[in-house]
Order: structure tokens, then sequence, then C-alpha cells
């Protein structure tokens, strides 16, 4: 072809190069205008690229920000995952009453909105008759009347797949499982897009589709940057095993708090472990099964 050909081409080529440029321009002059933490958390690394001073720099960071927003010393920790230790929970479905102390307990330890409502626990109640029925299923039972005659309780959270189809499909990689089988959410990298929510089968993500309200009198200060500090408006949540507290040794609120010791939670690969026992000992089951996820969140029947 003669250059006249290619002109036209070219033209368009070069214009839509400098339209380019421009835009990119804007965006270093609004970067400019920004505060220098705009700037930092615009280029801010992916939390398992930081180095430790790197860390220690974006923990301080968030705890002066914390004070200042919610007026509390709120401390935000990063304890990575226990070597030798792979978290499972279990849960006796024939010992659930239906209560939702463990839903009541989950939004308090782990800094839910509280306005709009977000909770990671979800308990159905089921006939009896019809046995794990989730077409059939009621959320929105009155806990003050239970356990009522005929039915039983299926509460259902995060089931921390080792297959776990959410962190799959998330495009900028912000959410993964860690070795200890906890799947997190970095929600300075989370975009909002909700692909992990539409992926997971179990309907165990929740959306910030407002700015979160917590009460300053019910913050809790022992956080984790994996787990339950503080949101943003435009992130995706979940159960994350408590990390707080299970990576310091203690039990997930929702076991602490049960009345009738229907959860249960360990080490899988501790043989002497709570958990291990149950499965071990007792006729367990998987929600969904046949999709695949290998969920490390089993039922059971005490009996």
């Amino acid at each position: 072809m003669t250059d006249d050909a290619n002109k036209p081409q070219t033209e368009e080529t070069r214009r839509g190069f400098m339209k380019l440029m421009g835009k990119a321009a804007a965006t270093i002059t609004l970067l400019s205008a920004c505060d220098a933490k705009m700037r930092e958390q615009f280029f801010a690394k992916h939390f398992r690229e930081l180095s430790p001073d790197e860390l220690k720099h974006r923990l301080a960071r968030m705890e002066a920000e914390y004070k200042a927003k919610y007026g509390v010393d709120i401390k935000v920790g990063a304890e990575p995952p226990i070597e030798g230790v792979v978290f499972a929970y279990a849960l006796d479905i024939g010992r659930c009453v239906g209560c939702r102390r463990c839903v009541y307990a989950c939004v308090a330890e782990n800094n839910q909105s509280r306005d709009p409502q977000i909770q990671y626990i979800k308990v159905l109640e089921m006939e009896k008759r019809h046995g794990v029925d989730l077409e059939h299923a009621n959320a929105y039972y009155d806990p003050e009347q239970v356990p009522r005659e005929g039915h039983f309780y299926f509460p259902v959270a995060c089931q921390q797949c080792d297959d776990s189809p959410c962190h799959k499909v998330c495009p900028v990689g912000a959410t993964w499982r860690d070795p200890d089988g906890v799947v997190v959410i970095d929600y300075d990298w989370c975009i909002g897009c909700r692909y992990c929510m539409a992926a997971c089968p179990y309907g165990a993500r929740k959306f910030n589709w407002a700015e979160p309200h917590i009460p300053k009198k019910d913050i809790n200060p022992n956080t984790h940057i994996l787990g339950n500090r503080p949101r943003r408006r435009g992130v995706v949540e979940k159960c994350h095993f408590c990390l707080q507290r299970t990576r310091n040794g203690r039990y997930p609120a929702c076991v602490e708090v049960c009345p009738v010791g229907a959860r249960k939670f360990g080490n899988l690969l501790d043989p002497d472990s709570e958990i291990r026992q149950v499965i071990e000992t007792k006729r367990i089951f998987v929600l969904k099964e046949d999709l695949d996820t290998h969920p490390k969140f089993f039922y059971f029947y005490g009996v």
C-alpha cells in the first residue's frame, strides 16, 4: 500500500495515542492533587507482597485511621497461619436449637455493619419429615419460639472450601486460601465486582452496598487485617473463622457462645483434636457434596 493509503490509519492511531496520554496525564494530575494517604492507597501493594516493614507501616496507618474515624483504639494484627494447622468446623444438627446466638455473637465479634445489617451466619429451619431441604427451608422463623416440634435447625456460613470457586473468579486476586485452610479477603484490593458472590454456591459472601455502620460502643477493638477490621463501602466480606481469635489459640465466637455445644472446631491435622474425633466416629456429610468444592465445614447427627 502507498503512504497516502496508510495516512488516515496512522493519523487515527496518533489521535488515539494522544487521547490515551491525556487520560494518563489527568490521572497523574489528580493523584498529585490528592493527599499522601490517597496516593499510598492507590499504589498499595497486594497484602502477600508486603515486606515486614511495609506490613508494619500499613498496620500503623490503619490503626491511626480507625482511631480518627471511630474514636476507639483499634488494634490491627496480622498473625500468619499457624504451621501444622488446618482448621475445620463441624456442626451437630441434632443438637442445634435454632436460638441464633451464634449469629449475634458473630456480628458482635467481627464488626459487622448494624445498619445496613450484615450477618455471616444464616440459620435455616427445616421440617424433620423432609430432611435437609434447602428449597423449602425457613430463614425467617421466630427465634423466641424454638425449638419447634417437628423441626430442626441448619446453620449455614462460609464452608472454607479446599476447591473454592469464589477465589478462582476474582479478577484481581483479592481473595485466596491460606495454608491453614481459611479463605481470606484483602479488603484493600477488593474492587467490588461481586464475581465471588456469584460463584459461591452457599451464599456466604456479603457485599457492603452502603457505608457500614457500627456504633462506637459496639466496636471490637481486637482485629485482624484479613478478618474483622472495619470494612468500607463497596467491598465483599464473609466468615473467616475469627482469625483474630483462632490464630491466637482461641475458638471462634460462635463456638464459644453455643448453649448446647452443637459447634465443634479444631485442627484437622491433629489426630487427637475434637474435630478429628467427630469426623472419625460420626456419620458426617457436607453441603452440596456434588459440587466437589471439598468444604471444611462438616454436618453430623450426634446420635
